[in-house]
């Protein structure tokens, strides 16, 4: 691949015609997503491709060109929603390398697909989650907190390095609101949870999903069934830390055994707990900073790996918070 400019505009040569098709993309719908993104025009001809626009526009649609192609070297599949997480990390980023990112698998799933980071704050708690016992992923929805680490536990179930995976939710209204509905508590529970199996069967094909549920080696529990109980070598993941209250949360750090690592996520602004009490997970925000062997871990809207949209929406009821706090 070579570069050259002219007054006619920016020009990109490359030397593999297949991978030129694979990073414009079907009827050069890749491209086109960049332009939208960037504002820039890009011209395709032969295995060249010609950009036009603002010069710092075109600096970075080069670069994204450039980096996505070196991907497609390495065997990357490309999807068009890599365009946009493309995009937003060079944009940030003037160091960051795609490779980096992209590139560290951290599971394939049943149906053979490749489950990588997406960002650098999902690169940071990739790592986190390898190098530290206790990780906080802290962000809005769609982040892919919960989702990551399930991936990171199944791969390490497989691994062998450890024996079991523990998926926790608190259930806000296990209370009087469900105390109506038929069935034990964990009939009641059930819906709470739902999130955790829907995450999981997306990795793991349902026969050996039920499988494992069946012999406990993965287990899905709502939040109370972890008092009094010591977890040793498992990976356990608590999803909606934010509606556990002060005591759930001590009780739930004071449960980790040998050999055992937890991931907790949490968005601190979607928080359903009863007027006046205290968020476990905003507390331990405060209380845990400096405790070595842990590590927190931040996201942001630019983290949003779902629908475009999506990120556009939690902007602008971020901005409406903001206005009624003003």
């Amino acid at each position: 691949m070579s570069f050259n400019s002219s007054e006619n505009g920016s020009i990109l040569s490359f030397d593999d015609n297949a991978l030129l098709q694979n990073l414009c993309g079907e009827r050069n719908s890749n491209l086109k997503l960049i332009e939208e993104a960037l504002q820039v025009k890009l011209n395709l001809r032969g295995d060249q491709i010609t950009l036009f626009g603002e010069e710092a526009d075109v600096k970075l649609a080069r670069r994204v060109l450039k980096e996505l192609y070196g991907l497609l070297r390495e065997g990357y599949p490309l999807y068009p929603s890599d365009i946009n997480h493309a995009i937003q990390i060079l944009s940030g980023q003037f160091k960051a390398r795609l490779k980096d990112i992209f590139l560290d698998a951290v599971y394939v799933t049943s149906k053979k697909r490749i489950i990588t980071p997406k960002s650098l704050a999902q690169k940071d708690y990739i790592e986190a989650i390898r190098n530290y016992d206790i990780v906080f992923g802290i962000g809005p929805a769609g982040t892919g907190k919960t989702y990551l680490a399930m991936a990171t536990a199944i791969s390490a179930l497989n691994a062998g390095k450890i024996n079991r995976i523990i998926l926790v939710r608190p259930a806000v209204e296990a209370g009087e609101k469900l105390g109506f509905l038929p069935g034990d508590l964990a009939e009641k529970v059930n819906p709470y949870l739902r999130p955790l199996y829907d995450a999981l069967h997306d990795m793991v094909d349902f026969d050996q999903t039920s499988a494992l549920l069946q012999r406990g080696v993965i287990e899905v529990a709502p939040l109370a069934f972890m008092r009094g109980r010591t977890l040793n070598d498992c990976f356990v993941i608590l999803d909606e830390a934010q509606n556990t209250t002060s005591e759930q949360m001590k009780m739930f750090l004071t449960r980790l055994g040998i050999s055992s690592k937890a991931v907790i996520t949490g968005d601190i602004t979607q928080i359903d707990l009863p007027n006046g009490t205290t968020s476990g997970l905003i507390e331990t925000m405060k209380i845990l900073a400096g405790i070595q062997g842990l590590k927190f871990v931040y996201f942001t809207d630019k983290d949003v790996i779902r629908h475009r949209l999506v990120q556009d929406i939690i902007k602008a009821y971020e901005k409406a918070e903001r206005k009624k706090r003003n």
